[in-house]
């Protein structure tokens, strides 16, 4: 194999019993493995932490299998390269086809492979590093088995190593002593693929012996290495970090991925606009404020820029850290959107349609409509809902301060209707 092919590429495992750790997966007697020995498989979502072996197994269960495979990325492909590909598969009788980060798909590309997936044209692999209950179609995800890929553990990583130092035909030209591995793993942060391209950047020294120690790995990586790459996947895996940390209420954590992208150079501008949507989806009404000082945020950074932009970031990522949160907001639209997807178009009530016309009127649109201002408290309790789904409660405020004032408001607005 060319020495150019990364050393994660030339020593990617073949056989299953090479694949390292996920032996709750691929042991002896375990589900994944007694399916696959049976020649047929269902379609998968394999989800777990990036560089765990994901792809490695697709891979391997292909070519076990003898059956044509297909590769796309959801980060670049869309629904007419899923077509393709699906076109081809018919041809085949059959094809695997490995989508990986899967989860980046939107709604149209997913719902591209429903009957393709249903009618057995193709059998499905995705990965994904987000749950796929929240980021997978319902319909897509039932008819897949999801796999959890777990870490891999230290010694995974090091039995890793010492495998490529041994088999690998280009460093077992030299003499390479594993003396110290701690730093090795911790900038691969668990991550196979990143963890032996790291050792061969280690090792591609003009020098016959090699000793590798923590810290002459971490001179390696200040000179050679882009520790935070804007349009890799570490770029997903921080943002992910900082959003999760926020959300988590660790202002620290926040404030540290967040250095993390400064660091690294990352755009003001995307950063800003992810805590906007955070404010609102993860705070809500809990406290209404988050999302102002976010939305004033991104204004402020984009006239300012770095370095000063830094200060501006940092105030904002630990106060929505730092504050009350709720969902609530964002399970009510989810809630309601798919009532209206289960549901259809319910007919509004007569009396709160718009009425611009006489004829409209003669209808009975408008009419018995009450005017809230015009009563106590500004408030009449009429009717809002189609009448299929009266009653039914979509906006649960949260367990916080601000929103259980909102709720003891609705509750004593409409008393026993809505369940408040």
């Amino acid at each position: 194999m060319n020495e150019h092919v990364p050393l994660a590429e030339r020593i990617r495992p073949r056989h299953i019993d090479e694949v390292a750790g996920q032996e709750h997966l691929l042991g002896k007697g375990s589900i994944l493995r007694k399916t696959l020995e049976q020649g047929k498989i269902p379609s998968i979502i394999f989800w777990g932490p990036p560089g765990t072996g994901k792809t490695t197994i697709a891979n391997i269960i292909a070519n076990t299998l003898h059956t044509p495979f297909y590769q796309l990325s959801a980060i670049n492909a869309g629904v007419k390269d899923v077509r393709e590909i699906i076109e081809k598969s018919k041809e085949h009788k059959g094809a695997v086809l490995f989508i990986d980060e899967i989860h980046r798909f939107n709604k149209s590309q997913q719902d591209a492979l429903l009957g393709a997936v249903e009618k057995g044209i193709i059998t499905l692999i995705g990965a994904t590093t987000e749950n796929p209950s929240f980021e997978v179609n319902s319909a897509l995800l039932s008819r897949c088995q999801v796999y959890v890929l777990k870490p891999l553990s230290n010694e995974s990583l090091i039995s890793l190593l010492e495998k490529a130092i041994a088999n690998d035909e280009f460093l077992k030209k030299k003499k390479i002593e594993l003396r110290q591995t701690e730093a090795i793993i911790n900038l691969s942060g668990g991550d196979a693929r990143k963890l032996l391209n790291l050792l061969e950047i280690v090792c591609d020294t003009n020098e016959d012996s090699v000793t590798v120690t923590d810290e002459f790995v971490m001179n390696v990586a200040q000179q050679k290495i882009a520790l935070y790459d804007k349009s890799g996947e570490q770029h997903y895996d921080i943002i992910s970090a900082f959003i999760k940390s926020i959300r988590g209420s660790d202002p620290n954590a926040a404030v540290y991925w967040l250095a993390r992208m400064i660091e690294g150079g990352e755009d003001v501008k995307f950063i800003a606009r992810r805590m906007i949507i955070l404010a609102s989806e993860d705070i809500g009404n809990a406290n209404p404020t988050a999302l102002v000082l976010a939305n004033t945020t991104f204004d402020a950074v984009n006239k300012i820029g770095y370095p000063e932009s830094r200060i501006i970031l940092s105030q904002c990522a630990t106060y929505l850290a730092a504050s009350a949160k709720s969902n609530a907001a964002c399970a009510a639209i989810d809630m309601a959107q798919a009532m209206v997807r289960e549901k259809g178009d319910l007919s509004v009530p007569l009396h709160i349609r718009n009425a611009p016309t006489r004829l409209m009127k003669n209808l009975g649109y408008g009419k018995d409509y009450e005017y809230s201002h015009s009563y106590e408290n500004n408030f009449s309790a009429q009717e809002y809902l189609p009448s299929e789904i009266s009653g039914t409660t979509l906006y649960n405020p949260g367990k916080n301060a601000r929103e259980e004032e909102l709720r003891k408001h609705l509750k004593f607005l409409w008393k026993n209707k809505y369940n408040y």
